[in-house]
């Protein structure tokens, strides 16, 4: 069964907006066992998207599209499939009845030339319930494939594929295949060393398919197992997974969709440690990370951001001799500011760090991307000096994520 995407909409061709429905919907029909063989992007504009609905149609089983069935005059999906299909545009009561009851139980402003519009749809189409918004998506065939329309909005777009669509296909064309998959989240390593540390795992006469996606600064791993019985892709996939986690080992921070800080949160609650904060270079930004976890609060004490000398003298009591001596970014100062914030909130750890972010400031010496990380407990100091690379983004980004990853090993060790 082949399945095709089409996206619809002016601002996804110029890059204005990310497509992320067609990530969205390819993954999510993956879940299900079936696999999108091609992504396809087009304008409002109705010439294109007939072009597109017939090219598709004659090639694919399944055509699942996005966008262009709002009330503004650039929404003209529904009037082009009706071209392509050869299905007049009708009012279609179940649509209009739709929109009437959203617009009064939301208690919306009802305008109606532009809200009814979303009402016409190709003759003989039957109508997707939308349960947040007034427009209704469709489905129809054509040249022996059958057509999915829905909202572009995502919000709206993803309740209906999970409540309708992928339902409807299920039921259609039965689950001939079982695909598992399983993710592995990674940090530290480039791709071409996580590529070849996995050489060899992927199995594609066997049904075994392994996919690395670099997502700066981390990597993603996926793996894929695909074959007609249950059981035998379950053994493929619990197989291939303990091979990756045996080569990666301390290298994977997670599995599946959980994120650095969320992993480093579970540890921090495991522990029952506390932990304090001083940055420089990153500007808060492992502090905005770690607390943007729900109850964050029962571990994580404070955080500084001491930019300037001064501050890390007075906030974090930084003798000045050592920043004259060495300075503000070095070794030496590193470890006082984590001493000194830990000693100041009372944790049980604390993580500082100082650094040269750029574009400017550099020097022989300490070039752009330097960057100093400490990491002081009750019984002293880990510090250590890095080269980082890239734009000033870049480096803060890459530091943030080290002084995290610093964090998870250490609550690790703990528990091992």
């Amino acid at each position: 069964m082949k399945i095709a995407l089409l996206c619809i909409g002016d601002e996804l061709v110029t890059g204005q907006v990310v497509n992320s429905n067609s990530a969205f919907i390819a993954s999510s029909l993956l879940d299900h066992g079936l696999r999108v063989s091609s992504h396809t992007v087009t304008g409002d504009s109705e010439k294109e998207i007939v072009d597109a609905v017939n090219f598709l149609a004659a090639g694919n089983d399944i055509v699942i599209a996005t966008g262009g069935l709002g009330p503004t005059a650039d929404d003209v999906t529904s009037a082009a499939v009706a071209k392509a299909t050869g299905n007049p545009l009708e009012e279609n009561r179940h649509a209009l009845a739709h929109i009437r009851e959203t617009v009064f139980r939301r208690n919306l402003l009802y305008s109606t030339s532009a809200d009814d519009k979303q009402a016409f749809l190709p003759a003989g189409s039957a109508i997707i319930r939308n349960p947040v918004g007034t427009a209704s998506g469709f489905y129809l065939a054509h040249h022996g494939c059958r057509l999915f329309f829905l909202p572009g909005v995502p919000a709206e777009m993803e309740l209906m594929l999970h409540e309708s669509v992928i339902p409807c296909i299920k039921e259609i064309y039965g689950g001939k295949n079982t695909i598992r998959t399983a993710r592995f989240n990674i940090f530290g390593l480039s791709e071409p060393e996580t590529d070849e540390m996995l050489s060899g795992i992927a199995n594609h006469e066997k049904g075994l398919f392994l996919c690395i996606c670099v997502i700066f600064p981390w990597i993603r791993i996926t793996l894929r197992a695909e074959s007609g019985s249950e059981e035998e892709a379950d053994n493929l996939l619990r197989q291939a997974s303990e091979t990756v986690r045996e080569q990666l080992g301390g290298w994977i921070f997670s599995e599946d969709e959980i994120s650095m800080e969320e992993k480093i949160a579970e540890l921090f609650t495991r522990s029952g440690l506390t932990l304090s904060l001083a940055e420089s270079c990153t500007g808060g930004m492992i502090a905005e990370r770690l607390t943007s976890v729900p109850g964050s609060s029962a571990w994580f004490l404070e955080g500084r951001v001491t930019y300037s000398n001064a501050a890390k003298i007075r906030q974090l009591g930084v003798p000045e001799e050592l920043l004259e001596r060495y300075g503000a970014v070095s070794c030496e100062v590193a470890e006082a500011m984590a001493v000194g914030i830990r000693v100041r909130s009372v944790s049980d750890l604390s993580i500082a760090v100082t650094g040269i972010a750029g574009p400017s400031g550099g020097s022989a010496g300490k070039p752009v991307g330097t960057v100093f990380i400490s990491l002081a407990d009750s019984e002293g100091c880990r510090t250590e000096c890095f080269s980082f690379s890239g734009s000033r983004e870049k480096i803060r980004v890459m530091s943030t994520w080290k002084g995290m990853d610093w964090l998870r090993r250490y609550l690790l060790n703990l528990h091992a």
